[in-house]
Order: structure tokens, then C-alpha cells, then sequence
């Protein structure tokens, strides 16, 4: 397997090519739930997104975990997306074991897990915290 898939190198910022952030979020299904259809909303997802950790193979993007954070108290992971023909091999652990490198030792790491990804964050060392809250488009705050 490790001969299937050359080394993988990592990388952190967002100066990306938006086709390449599409077409990874598409080969990870992440584009299920994320507006890809939608160039400018997908551009300025890469661009506001202060920490962006991403693992490439040659010139293909493989990996991405897309943070929004303050860096000292607490980090969103708003995504974290692997070809799913680079499953399996550790990439996503990576990308948040270097995310987590960037941020002070003290913060917080949250996400809203996919419902196809709780069991993958449980396995690697998150905790499950039933207080989140979501209002989603079109809703809005009563009272």
C-alpha cells in the first residue's frame, strides 16, 4: 500500500487553487454537504479560513483541514476532507496532529462531525459533547 501512495508532503496556509480545494472536497464526498456549486462562497471558505493545513501527493491535493481560530483558546474545525483513495493511510490524522502543532498547547479543537465521521473523531481521541447548537439558513433567533 505505502508503494500505492508516494510520499506525502504537508503543508500549512491558504493560498490555494480553488479547483484543486473543489476537487478534493468532491473525491472526499465532503462536497455532499459543502457548496461547492458555488465558486465565490468555496473561495472565500479558503480565504477567511485562518489556519489551513493541507497534504499533497506530487501536485495532487489529497488532504485539507480548514480551521477557523483565535490560536490560543479555541480552534473550529470547519473541515477536514481525504481523497477517499487516500483513506486509511494516517492523512487526516496528520493534518490534525499539525493543526494542533499551530495552535497554543492550552486550546480547544471542535467540530461538528459528519454523521459518516463520528465514529473516525471518537476512534482518534475526541470527546463527544453533547452541548452544540446549530441554527442553520433561515432560521433565526426567537425573541
Amino acid at each position: 500500500m505505502a508503494d500505492e501512495h508516494p510520499e506525502i508532503r504537508y503543508s500549512v496556509g491558504n493560498e490555494l487553487d480553488l479547483e484543486l480545494v473543489i476537487d478534493v472536497y468532491r473525491a472526499s464526498t465532503l462536497s455532499e454537504r459543502r457548496p461547492v456549486e458555488n465558486r465565490a462562497c468555496m473561495a472565500q471558505m479558503i480565504k477567511e479560513a485562518n489556519l489551513v493545513v493541507t497534504a499533497w501527493e506530487g501536485e495532487m491535493l489529497v488532504g485539507i483541514a480548514r480551521t477557523l481560530t483565535d490560536y490560543c483558546y479555541v480552534a473550529y474545525l470547519a473541515d477536514l476532507a481525504v481523497r477517499q483513495s487516500h483513506q486509511r493511510l494516517g492523512i487526516g490524522k496528520e493534518l490534525l496532529r499539525l493543526t494542533k502543532a499551530e495552535l497554543a498547547e492550552e486550546a480547544l479543537v471542535v467540530v461538528l462531525a459528519a454523521p459518516a465521521a463520528v465514529d473516525y473523531y471518537s476512534r482518534i481521541g475526541f470527546t463527544h459533547h453533547p452541548q452544540a447548537w446549530v441554527l442553520r439558513p433561515g432560521e433565526n433567533v426567537h425573541g
